[in-house]
């Protein structure tokens, strides 16, 4: 008996939407959770630049630090 070959179906381009958050303020003077909150983002230095997934926890921590970030879509 011969196995079928199993066809691959073609990749499939996730149409998902990115933010692009760059940080402006210091976290110097903050809380300590807004100094986390901007870790778990991936930024760490002023004028930095991060492009990111639009999902609900991403718009929660950049409303905790609204602030310190300017976004774009």
């Amino acid at each position: 008996m011969t196995e079928a070959k199993a066809k691959k179906a073609p990749a499939k381009k996730s149409a998902t939407k990115t933010l692009t958050v760059t940080q402006l303020g210091s976290p110097i003077g903050r809380r300590a959770d807004q100094e986390a909150t901007l870790v778990g983002l991936g930024l760490n230095k002023r004028h930095r630049t991060r492009v990111l997934e639009d999902t609900p926890s991403v718009r929660g921590m950049i409303a905790k630090v609204a602030h310190l970030v300017e976004v774009k879509e």
